[in-house]
């Protein structure tokens, strides 16, 4: 998952969240399905890694071919070193969701979508190990509902099903919540809430590849959406999320600010630089 392509204005009173370099290692794998694995890292500093909302997203270096570990420009000017770097020797850098943190172990979860050797991240996560190696910084959040907002409308594609997953599971109890989950196919579902109030939809592709189809926006714009005001939140391929937006202003007049939306990846590569 990757940088986002815009979002609203934040509403967030709450203290900014300080964001600095993890070196962290894995400590288990475990395949959640067909297309998806988990990787769970751990690391001594996590012990002070701040939850900053459920769709908490983080910088995740891996190592370059031949390294053991990411060897990662750390200070404020970190960003511009890393692009500097020789190309050859420089860790690849990804965006991805943290599932779940867990502080208080030192550990955090992230979740991968699998798709073979056809990106760096894809490639690396098929072949984790426990020890292997990696750095992150950050974490920092998106995921920001007014409260005054009625019923939630959560719609991604896999790569954003660990923050929908997270979502959905930090909802207040009595919530209602309108889901939608575009998946490779339908042995990708996976459980996300016994909460009555909680309505998901999961929209296949069948096998189809990712971003050449419209049926989450096919899915969403047939929906019968609740009366009231919503707050939504979009994430996935960046012309889908684009286009979802679209609709639910021009065509459920959903108010812009009452929607965070991302652009987690966009059809022939990713957003951010490799």
């Amino acid at each position: 998952m990757t940088e986002s392509v815009a979002t609203r204005p934040r509403r967030r009173t709450r203290a900014h969240v300080p964001m600095r370099h993890y070196d962290l290692h894995v400590t288990a794998v475990r395949r959640l399905s067909p297309h998806m694995t988990r990787v769970t890292f751990g690391g001594d500093g996590l012990t002070d890694f701040i939850d900053d909302g459920p769709d908490q997203r983080l910088k995740l270096f891996l190592p370059p071919p031949g390294a053991h570990r990411p060897d990662v420009p750390r200070g404020a000017d970190w960003y511009q070193r890393w692009r500097a770097m020789d190309p050859a020797t420089r860790p690849v850098m990804r965006t991805y969701t943290v599932r779940e943190s867990r502080p208080h172990a030192g550990e955090l979860d992230i979740d991968f979508v699998l798709h073979g050797d056809g990106g760096p991240a894809s490639a690396w996560a098929g072949r984790a190990r426990p020890g292997d190696r990696v750095a992150i910084f950050g974490a920092y959040a998106e995921h920001d509902p007014a409260p005054e907002a009625d019923w939630r409308l959560v719609a991604g594609d896999e790569t954003a099903l660990p923050a929908i997953g997270a979502i959905v599971g930090s909802l207040p109890e009595g919530t209602h919540a309108r889901v939608f989950v575009e998946v490779h196919d339908l042995g990708e579902r996976r459980h996300l809430s016994f909460a009555p109030e909680v309505d998901v939809t999961w929209v296949s592709r069948a096998g189809a590849p990712a971003g050449e189809t419209s049926v989450l926006l096919d899915a969403v714009r047939g929906a019968d959406l609740p009366d009231g005001a919503p707050y939504a939140w979009i994430a996935g391929e960046a012309a889908t999320v684009r286009d979802l937006r679209r609709h639910l202003v021009h065509d459920r007049g959903i108010p812009k600010e009452s929607i965070t939306f991302m652009g987690y990846w966009r059809r022939g590569g990713p957003i951010e630089e490799s």
